[in-house]
């Protein structure tokens, strides 16, 4: 035991002096990620886009076409900022990229609905901006309806009607919204939890196969193995474990920003997700050695951890459910350690759900681990036989 710590120690000493005499090393690990991480917090700092701009195209021009404008305008994603009675002018405006949504009120709205003879409230989106294009959507209905909603008032006053009765008739269902797990409906702290991780995880994708594929270009991996006394095993743990040190406190710093500062949800403490962290970095890592043994050459291997890296935002499931992908790319999905993360994120800082139900996202990530025993063999062959391929 004394000899196998004694090898692991040497490595230890000559990879911290790497990390402090490399610049690419300590940007890689602290650099790239708080600086994304801060970046990213202030382009989402609003959590959700608001005031997002449309258009009204006003044919009535009568206190009820004012008043429609006046309300869509109050609500929190939309802002009115072009009011024309021209359908052509509104859609330049749309195709121009300065409206992402027009309400078309037509001429004679309020007398036609107390006659009974139910005008059109028009209303148009630019799906092409999907986020936009939705919250407008959602706005514009909502008003709509409010309208509707507001004549059924009228005509049931007219009528000698009381509120109550007229309310049964215009709303005969009530129902009751309940938001869980993100009542603020905050988008950043749904989006910016499963990015962030998935920067670093792309970063430790990138410096572990960087790491051991520049000591086969350079020629300095006998050396390495020597320090190791000769141990694949002691050289990879002496060399990894300063950067496991420092990738997990920038995980760990990384969810104190989210968590703490920014007060993001967290319902089943800490210790969850900090653990979530751990497996995470252990098992990027473990691919980042499995990717340069696969391919030993530094830029493929650094090329096959990008790609990967880059597909696991896509695949992992926090843009498109896994279940409405085909079958192929759902099986695909579990080949990356961001997937589990990010369902350890959903069941323990979002849903908090007990523990046991996110136990088996732990021993996946956990799994990964086991990946470089099948290919330590080979690798060790390429560090010692086996010339650079530029």
């Amino acid at each position: 035991m004394r000899d196998t710590l004694k090898g692991i120690g040497a490595v230890v000493r000559r990879e911290v002096s790497y990390l402090f005499t490399r610049p690419i090393y300590l940007f890689a690990i602290i650099g790239a990620p708080l600086l994304v991480t801060f970046l990213l917090l202030y382009m989402m700092g609003g959590g959700l886009p608001t005031n997002m701009p449309v258009a009204v195209v006003d044919e009535d021009h009568s206190s009820a076409s004012r008043a429609l404008i006046r309300n869509l305008d109050v609500f929190q994603n939309s802002e009115v900022t072009l009011v024309t009675s021209s359908m052509p002018e509104a859609l330049q405006a749309m195709r121009r990229g300065q409206v992402y949504g027009i309400l078309h009120i037509p001429a004679g709205l309020l007398a036609e609905a107390g006659s009974a003879r139910q005008p059109k409230l028009h209303y148009y989106t630019n799906s092409a901006y999907l986020m936009a294009g939705s919250f407008v959507f959602r706005d514009m209905k909502m008003i709509s309806e409010l309208a509707s909603a507001k004549v059924g008032l009228l005509t049931g006053q007219a009528k000698g009607k009381t509120q109550e009765e007229i309310m049964a008739t215009v709303q005969p269902i009530v129902v009751r919204t309940e938001v869980m797990s993100n009542p603020w409906l905050n988008y950043s702290a749904y989006l910016t939890t499963t990015i962030l991780p998935g920067i670093l995880q792309l970063m430790v994708f990138l410096l572990t196969s960087y790491s051991i594929g520049v000591e086969i270009k350079r020629g300095t991996a006998s050396s390495w193995l020597r320090v190791a006394d000769g141990s694949m095993v002691k050289a990879l743990l002496g060399k990894l474990l300063p950067q496991t040190i420092l990738f997990l406190l920038v995980g760990w710093s990384i969810q104190a920003i989210l968590y703490g500062w920014m007060g993001y949800p967290l319902q089943s403490g800490w210790l969850p997700m900090a653990l979530g962290m751990l497996c995470m970095v252990l098992a990027a890592q473990a691919l980042g050695i499995f990717f340069i043994a696969l391919i030993p050459i530094l830029r493929m291997g650094m090329s096959l951890g990008s790609l990967l890296g880059m597909l696991s935002f896509s695949i992992s499931g926090m843009s498109v459910p896994v279940s409405s992908m085909i079958a192929p790319m759902q099986a695909l999905a579990y080949i990356f350690p961001l997937r589990y993360y990010y369902q350890i994120g959903i069941s323990q800082a979002l849903l908090g759900a007990p523990f046991a139900e996110a136990v088996p996202y732990y021993i996946a990530l956990l799994a990964f681990c086991l990946l470089p025993t099948l290919t330590l063999p080979r690798l060790k062959k390429y560090l010692l036989s086996v010339d650079y391929i530029a």
